[in-house]
């Protein structure tokens, strides 16, 4: 089993770098760790999260899918909603580029959610 769950990782472009491979030592404790960082802080205390992190996984998950559509709905109105705040043209264009990166650089961490959450799933079976 620790070699699917490890192929997976070293497979997969979108393993995030602060989480140890499947299968070595205390990588569960750094997947944890890594998905406390993406979720509100009074989640990440909570003691079910804490005793399963299949559990924040799926949380993570939620929460990176709900930025998404926040920042794709901020995309989508920013040529409207920005010049009526007064902001120039070149802030505008700015903030319409940091929207759009923000959105690729979510759907990279909701696939890095979504791989780690399969390992932990195998790692559990």
């Amino acid at each position: 089993m620790i070699m699917t769950v490890t192929s997976t990782r070293l497979s997969s472009p979108d393993w995030p770098c602060q989480v140890k491979a499947p299968g070595s030592y205390d990588w569960e404790r750094s997947a944890a760790k890594w998905l406390r960082e993406l979720v509100p802080a009074r989640y990440a205390s909570y003691p079910a999260f804490i005793r399963h992190p299949v559990l924040l996984a799926r949380h993570a998950q939620i929460q990176v899918e709900h930025e998404i559509r926040v920042a794709r709905t901020a995309l989508q109105t920013a040529r409207a909603d920005l010049p009526r705040l007064g902001l120039h043209e070149g802030a505008i264009e700015h903030t319409i580029k940091l929207y759009a990166a923000e959105v690729m650089q979510l759907q990279h961490i909701a696939r890095s959610v979504r791989v780690v959450t399969r390992a932990l799933l195998e790692a559990g079976r």
